[in-house]
């Protein structure tokens, strides 16, 4: 096998990295097809088999591994799209998707309107039972009430089934009941029972991940049989692996049950990406950002670990499966520009998507997006765009921006263009300090991994927004998130609730509860080919103080499970709290409760390796293609600077800001506070022109 291929699909392009054998790598993009988007996959497929100089099945023959990113379940779930799904409850809790846990988001604002529930309320069922909060039974299960909810279920052509009952995570009885019931005259609906996809206390972010899973699980399940049965059919005989939430892959047939950890899929590769290229450079830490055609997602990584929540949510819906801690806001190359009641210039969320796209893709968008503000703005070649395979049209950019920006807000073209450029930057550094700055961390101490299509083009400016000095621009930016599936690991998530002090808890019994998960994820690793010497695991505990509402995640050892650690835990804790809240109790000796343990196991993938090129010195000179005026936005004037071919660039090679790089896929602009240089590995070091020395050390060695 020669070939290993990485997916993403996107709301405007979907994205593909194909790795050889020598370890180089070649970039793909082909525009998505949000009606179908398998059919974007096969595309770009037959692309890569063209330039392989193969028929797609005599390529597909020869490709081991094809990982998979996708969107169907996002899309499915902010479009309210999904599967007409019923919920089963215990009697009295079928308004808790409503009622939530009872906050209030936003306490001063009067005309705010709860999220819209994925079930309406004549299909949240309720049966007749209770568990007490340590499993026993004080009210049985009447059966009846199941067979009642079934016969309707079916009278209404219900596709999908969430079963969640309270306090089902001490004791699943009740719930394997039912499921059994609604599978016997229900099979081909698609089932999702609580206590096997979450296991765990609080008992709205159950159910309502319960019906997250059985909402998007038929959408997901069509398309992947639509893209196994197109594979089939041009004869792919390879691994197929679908990229989680987590950061993990996971087998299709997994996935399938799993639905719900599909929800950030294509996110998810930019960090485990990101932890890569900073490593070859000696960093442990770093933010990473993708500004994509109609996203932008922002993550930072800790101790080369892409931070990890378990309280997500998503369309303002609670998803309590852990995921990778990534903001995504609407803020991408097709982000719509238009001006609110009060006059303000906004950009986005609205976005132009792939059709009809930014005015300039002359394919009937109309409306001013980001993309036409920066090539009014000169940071692209309207002929270079894509290579030179999607010319731009300037006069349709130029129309759109005078129409919609800039005669309502009686400013010139290009002041209206910069005030774009200028807002979607704001936004995007607002994103950065949500990972960054309200999780306890200065954004100043990370190196910004900027990736996606549009990320270099805008990298310098939201930096100096937030005073991050120092970028590392990948040679794979454009399809960072694909480049990041090829060297993702398989990844399963389990959680056990252990409601306890601390302090009173018997190590033993602790020690045999992870032993299950643990003989739980080895199963489903050694059913996914991964040997035992290629298994990880990474063991955490959710604590909190005593009477406290929230708990905090806290990674622990295996040796710290050995014996009695909790003084260590305990010190640990605080520090913590304290980053992520400005306080602790330690001084008040206040009591902690152990609420969940939590085990991820990781079944260690073979990973591409990183190509060294040699040294070519500092002159860059022999890469500048060409020259173009652009608008330098802090200097407020237009300047004729310096395009390099950035495929041209070799290790060593300087070039002082300002100045643009262009790339088949993406365009990154230096303004005039930076100065650049290209790693061994070709990737961009963007950083202020004072630390010249301190990052040629770093560079160079």
């Amino acid at each position: 096998m020669k070939y290993k291929i990485g997916i993403d699909v996107g709301g405007t392009f979907t994205d593909f990295l194909l790795a050889f054998e020598d370890d180089s790598s070649k970039i793909y993009k082909v525009l998505s097809t949000p009606h179908d988007p398998s059919e974007a996959t096969l595309e770009g497929l037959k692309e890569m088999a063209a330039g392989c100089d193969l028929s797609l099945p005599e390529f597909l023959q020869q490709v081991s591994v094809i990982v998979h990113g996708t969107t169907v379940t996002t899309n499915a779930v902010l479009t309210y799209s999904g599967a007409k799904t019923a919920l089963l409850t215990t009697k009295g809790l079928r308004d808790s998707l409503e009622m939530r846990r009872g906050i209030r988001e936003e306490q001063y604002n009067n005309r705010f309107q709860n999220v819209k529930p994925l079930i309406e309320r004549y299909l949240r069922l309720p049966i007749e039972e209770r568990l007490a909060n340590d499993g026993s039974v004080t009210t049985p299960l009447i059966r009846q009430d199941v067979a009642d909810a079934v016969d309707f279920m079916i009278r209404q052509d219900v596709e999908a089934v969430a079963i969640c009952f309270m306090n089902s995570f001490a004791n699943n009885c009740h719930e394997e009941e039912s499921a059994d019931m609604v599978s016997d005259k229900m099979p081909d609906a698609y089932l999702t029972v609580s206590s096997r996809l979450s296991p765990s206390i609080r008992f709205y972010d159950r159910v309502s991940t319960t019906v997250l899973n059985s909402y998007v699980g038929p959408t997901l399940r069509q398309y992947l049989r639509s893209l196994a049965a197109k594979l089939q059919a041009v004869n792919y005989s390879g691994v197929l692996l679908i990229m989680q939430s987590n950061g993990g892959v996971i087998a299709p047939d997994l996935a399938l049950e799993r639905a719900a950890t599909t929800l950030l899929s294509g996110p998810a590769g930019g960090p485990v990406a990101g932890v890569e290229y900073t490593s070859i450079q000696g960093y442990k830490d770093c933010i990473t950002v993708d500004m994509g055609g109609t996203s932008f997602d922002a993550c930072l990584v800790k101790d080369r670990t892409p931070m990890v929540t378990t309280t997500g949510e998503i369309n303002r819906l609670k998803l309590a499966l852990p995921m990778l801690n990534v903001v995504t806001i609407g803020a991408g190359g097709g982000s719509i520009g238009w001006i609110d009641d009060g006059g303000l210039l906004k950009m986005g969320p609205q976005s132009a998507g792939a059709n009809p796209g930014p005015a300039c893709y002359d394919r009937g968008g109309e409306f001013p997006t980001c993309t036409d503000a920066d090539l009014l703005l000169g940071y692209l070649d309207k002929d270079f765009f894509a290579g030179g395979r999607m010319p731009l049209n300037m006069d349709s950019a130029r129309t759109a921006v005078e129409k919609y920006m800039a005669k309502p807000l009686k400013l010139d073209l290009y002041e209206a263009a910069l005030g774009m450029y200028n807002v979607i930057n704001v936004n995007m550094a607002a994103a950065i300090r949500e990972v960054s700055i309200k999780q306890g961390y200065d954004p100043r101490d990370f190196p910004l991994v900027v990736a996606g299509g549009a990320g270099p083009n805008h990298a310098c400016m939201f930096a100096r927004e937030l005073e991050i000095p120092l970028m590392i621009i990948p040679r794979e930016s454009s399809i960072f998130c694909a480049a990041g599936m090829l060297r993702s690991d398989l990844k399963h998530d389990f959680v056990r609730t252990f409601v306890a002090l601390l302090k009173d808890t018997e190590p033993a019994t602790v020690r045999n509860m992870f032993g299950d998960m643990q003989s739980e994820g080895d199963k489903l690793l050694f059913s996914e080919g991964i040997p035992r010497d290629r298994i990880n695991y990474r063991f955490s505990v959710d604590l909190r103080y005593v009477n406290q509402y929230h708990e905090v995640n806290l990674e622990i050892t295996a040796e710290e499970l050995q014996l009695p650690a909790y003084d260590a835990i305990a010190g640990r804790f605080h520090q913590q709290h304290n980053n992520l809240f400005g306080y602790s109790l330690e001084n008040d000796n206040t009591a902690l409760e152990l609420i969940n343990l939590r085990l991820v196991c990781i079944g260690k993938t073979q990973k591409p390796a990183f190509r060294q090129e040699d040294y070519d010195g500092a002159d860059s000179s022999r890469a500048v293609k060409s020259h173009r005026i652009i608008f330098l936005p802090l200097q407020m004037h237009t300047k004729d600077v310096d395009v390099y071919d950035g495929l041209r660039l070799k290790f060593g090679n300087r070039i002082s800001g300002p100045a643009i790089l262009e790339q088949v896929n993406t365009t990154t602009f230096v303004t005039p506070e930076y100065n650049l240089m290209v790693d061994k590995y070709g990737s961009y070091t963007m950083y202020l022109k004072s630390m010249e020395n301190e990052v040629e050390k770093r560079i160079l060695g």
